[in-house]
């Protein structure tokens, strides 16, 4: 059964962690799925830009199960985010702000996360309906030094940076004031996947959640 949409925002919230495939190959998102919910993550995102990347989605939605749920990612019009949520997809991320895949994402009552990174465009993005803000590319911008630069006017809004986050700095950012964070090749290692060496992903994806819990506030 898929989540109802707040119980996706209490699991990012919770979790912290937001996991990003993007690789060469389905059969190599599917492989990399599977190490990452090994891990310990339960939120999987597969951008669009991975081959026959609507397959993934509906293969990954297929064998979920509540202890995982798949989102797509770099979603750049409402065409593809509504083939993605029909072929399972819980959330939808953007690398930019697209106003109607926020209006697609309400009237599916599904999460939506736009790209977002100036502050007028942060504050656009929560304004039209966005659930959380992707701030990318962020490590372009001052990593987590941007993101408490934008928490001093913006407390309100859920920020979740990506572009930038890597295991050293993911409880950085969690410390500025990010809700969650988005992480893809610094976990998912392309060496790693390529000789099939799961245990590599596994082992970075628990310790990106032991960071982000080890960063927040006792």
């Amino acid at each position: 059964m898929a989540l109802e949409k707040r119980e996706v925002v209490d699991r990012i919230i919770t979790e912290g962690l937001i996991t990003l495939i993007r690789t060469a190959s389905a059969e190599e998102a599917l492989a990399a799925a599977a190490a990452l919910s090994e891990g310990g993550a339960s939120l999987i995102e597969v951008t669009m830009t991975v081959p026959g990347a609507i397959e993934v989605v509906r293969e990954l939605a297929r064998r979920r199960s509540n202890s995982f749920i798949i989102g797509a990612g770099t979603v750049l019009d409402s065409e593809t985010g509504r083939l993605a949520l029909l072929a399972g997809a819980q959330f939808l991320v953007s690398p930019s702000l697209n106003f109607e895949l926020i209006q697609l994402a309400h009237r599916y009552s599904v999460v939506v996360i736009p790209g977002a990174l100036t502050p007028t465009e942060v504050l656009a993005a929560w304004n039209a309906g966005a659930d959380f803000v992707k701030v990318f590319p962020v490590g372009q911008l001052g990593g987590p030094a941007y993101v408490r630069a934008l928490k001093g006017p913006f407390p309100q809004i859920l920020l979740l940076p990506s572009g930038g986050v890597n295991l050293n700095n993911v409880g950085e950012f969690i410390r500025a004031g990010a809700t969650a964070v988005a992480v893809g090749s610094e976990i998912v290692d392309k060496a790693a996947l390529r000789e099939k060496n799961f245990q590599v992903i596994r082992d970075k994806t628990r310790a990106a959640l032991r960071a982000i819990q080890e960063a927040r506030p006792r």
